[in-house]
């Protein structure tokens, strides 16, 4: 197999890091598969009861409807913290419908709030690759490494982009097996594979 024929298999990995919500205490927490009973009391607050509507339905992949609760949120006056976290929930279910240059709207109001949201820079720049803008994706992978060096996905990703890209299957190759020592399950069993030989050999 002719290694430009291997990044066909990498792109798989081109995935956004996974939603956040934010809790009144503060606390944020990620993964797709959690769910949340929150005491009737907290709905109170319009802006966070808006974030539980959103998230249940991006839980179960309505992410039009998911859409819908986080602008409601964004209206209804949330802090700096819930604001910047709605933004980046709204584009990370814009980017799941392929909303890519909406999603970028997002994500870019989530870091003008929070300079240091990495995974905000990580799933920018995963819209910008899908848009072909693979100078800005690596740019944002790069900003999201600089921000936390320890996501394996991160670096998966600007693999890709460089792969893809730019045809550097060497910076490519140096990322993924980044990746795989951060722990990236996919880039592991990647490398691992028929298909992925040729990198880990390289």
């Amino acid at each position: 197999m002719k290694k430009r024929t291997a990044f066909i298999g990498a792109i798989l990995s081109l995935i956004p890091f996974g939603q956040s919500l934010f809790f009144k205490t503060g606390i944020v927490l990620s993964g797709s598969a959690l769910i949340i009973a929150l005491p009737e009391k907290v709905f109170a607050n319009t802006c966070e009861k808006y974030f539980s509507e959103a998230y249940i339905k991006s839980n179960s992949d309505d992410h039009k409807g998911a859409i819908v609760f986080y602008s409601k949120a964004i209206n209804s006056g949330c802090d700096n913290t819930n604001l910047s976290t709605a933004y980046y929930n709204r584009g990370f279910s814009k980017n799941e419908l392929r909303n890519f240059s909406e999603a970028i709207s997002d994500f870019n109001e989530a870091i003008e709030i929070n300079p240091q949201y990495s995974q905000a820079y990580l799933n920018r720049g995963y819209s910008k690759h899908h848009l072909g803008d693979y100078y800005g994706a690596i740019s944002d992978f790069n900003k999201a490494i600089e921000i936390n060096p320890y996501n394996g996905l991160t670096y998966s990703n600007r693999g890709i982009s460089k792969g893809i890209g730019f045809k550097d299957d060497e910076g490519a190759c140096d990322d993924f097996k980044k990746a795989a020592l951060l722990g990236d399950n996919y880039r592991i069993m990647w490398l691992e594979s028929f298909e992925g030989k040729w990198c880990k050999d390289m």
